[in-house]
């Protein structure tokens, strides 16, 4: 398979990447309580993962933006100190920045693409 083939080996690996980064963003926003601390991890780790593959930059916001919420709310069920309603439908807002994050990445990785291929 050609690489970055979907189903190829590096497609799986970076798909679990993102599933662990946003599984880890709604870990810290059980912790932290901060809803502006867990946008910035979305859009960070949106960001990059938009610049390592530009091609189709929405799939990044559905995968992270769906993990903090499921992560969210299995702390509700697991955790001894379960966050309040309020926490749980404001880990959906992660979309939003995970969105500016995504494109911004794939944006940035066409001006660097274009600005490497002038040279």
């Amino acid at each position: 398979m050609p690489e970055g083939a979907p189903g190829s080996k590096r497609d799986t690996l970076i798909y679990a990447l993102a599933a662990a980064a946003g599984l880890f963003t709604g870990w810290v926003d059980l912790r932290v309580h901060d809803l502006l601390f867990t946008a910035l991890l979305v859009a960070s780790f949106c960001m990059l993962l938009g610049v390592l593959r530009p091609a189709r930059p929405w799939r990044w916001v559905a995968i992270i933006g769906v993990c903090v919420p499921i992560s969210v709310v299995l702390g509700y069920f697991v955790l001894v100190e379960r966050p309040d309603r309020a926490q749980v439908w404001e880990s959906f807002l992660a979309f939003f920045p995970g969105i500016a994050g995504a494109y911004g990445g794939a944006l940035m990785r066409q001006a660097i693409d274009n600005i490497l291929k002038g040279n």
